[in-house]
C-alpha cells in the first residue's frame, strides 16, 4: 500500500510521544495502533508494524537503562529469554484461544493493578525482599505475559511490572527496566512470525521504529531521573486508559454483559 509522506509524518511524530510514555508506563499502543488504523492499514498489517515500532521503542528503553546500570542480567535475562520464546508460542496460538474472554478479562486485572499501584503503601526506587526467587519466575510469570502478548498484546507491560515489584521485590525504576527487556523480546518474538507472514508495511513501521527509539530515550531519562513520582501515577493513568479502551469497544463482551444486566 501507498501512504504519503505527510502521513508518514505524522505517524513518527505519534511514535515518538507513545515511545516516551511506553519507556516509563507502558501502554503507548494506546496511541501508536489507532493512528495505524486511521491511516489505512488494515488490522493484521496494522498489528504487526504496530510490533516493529514497539520493539523499537523498548530495546531503546532497555539500553537506556542498561547503560545506567539499572539492569541485573542474571535474574532478567533467563525471564526475558522465556517472555520471547512464549511470545512466538501466543501468536502461533491465535486463532486456537477463545478471544471473548480475553476481551472481559483484561480490563478488569488492569484496573485491578491500576488500584493496586494507587494504593500500595510502599511505592520507592529501593528494592524489598523477593517473594520468589529469579528462576521460578521466569518460569512461570515470565513466560504466562509472553504468551499473552503474543496473543492479544494490551498491558503485558503493567503485567510484567507488578510481578517484578510484588514476586521479585523490584523498586520501581529496576523493575521498569527490567519490564522493558521482557517486553523487547517478547515484541521481538511477535514480530519475527508477523514477518514470517509478510504482514509488516515496513515504510510505515520503520519511519515510526525511529520515532519510538528516540522517544523511548526521552522517556527513560525521565523515569530514572524523577523515579517513582513519575512511574506510579503514570502506571495507574495508563492502566485505567487502557481499561477504557478495550471497554469502549461495543463488542466487548463485558460491556455487554454489563448493558444487559442493566436493561
Amino acid at each position: 500500500m501507498v501512504i504519503d509522506p505527510q502521513t508518514i509524518a505524522a505517524l513518527f511524530g505519534v511514535a515518538v510521544v507513545a515511545g516516551a510514555v511506553d519507556a516509563i508506563a507502558g501502554g503507548g499502543g494506546l496511541m501508536t495502533l489507532p493512528a495505524l488504523l486511521l491511516a489505512g492499514l488494515d488490522p493484521v498489517s496494522a498489528i504487526a508494524t504496530n510490533k516493529l515500532q514497539g520493539t523499537a521503542g523498548s530495546t531503546s528503553a532497555t539500553l537506556a537503562f542498561a547503560r545506567r546500570g539499572l539492569i541485573r542480567w542474571k535474574e532478567a535475562g533467563p525471564a526475558a529469554l522465556a517472555a520471547g520464546f512464549a511470545s512466538v508460542a501466543g501468536a502461533l496460538c491465535v486463532s486456537l484461544l477463545p478471544r471473548p474472554v480475553l476481551d472481559a478479562m483484561v480490563p478488569v486485572l488492569l484496573v485491578g493493578i491500576a488500584l493496586y499501584f494507587a494504593t500500595a503503601r510502599r511505592m520507592s526506587n529501593e528494592d524489598a525482599t523477593a517473594r520468589i526467587g529469579p528462576g521460578l519466575f521466569a518460569l512461570t510469570l515470565a513466560p504466562a505475559v509472553g504468551f499473552y502478548d503474543g496473543v492479544f498484546g494490551p498491558g503485558a507491560g503493567s503485567f510484567y511490572m507488578i510481578g517484578f515489584v510484588t514476586l521479585l521485590g523490584l523498586g520501581v525504576v529496576r523493575a521498569t527496566a527490567h519490564t522493558k527487556l521482557s517486553n523487547a523480546a517478547s515484541n521481538i518474538g511477535s514480530l519475527a512470525l508477523f514477518t514470517l507472514q509478510g504482514v509488516v508495511v515496513w515504510p510505515v513501521g520503520l519511519a515510526m521504529a525511529a520515532g519510538a527509539f528516540l522517544g523511548a530515550q526521552i522517556g527513560s531519562a525521565l523515569a530514572v531521573r524523577l523515579g517513582a513520582r513519575l512511574i506510579r501515577p503514570l502506571l495507574v493513568v495508563i492502566a485505567c486508559a487502557m481499561a477504557i479502551r478495550l471497554l469502549s469497544n461495543p463488542e466487548n463482551p463485558l460491556r455487554q454483559a454489563v448493558a444487559g444486566l442493566f436493561g
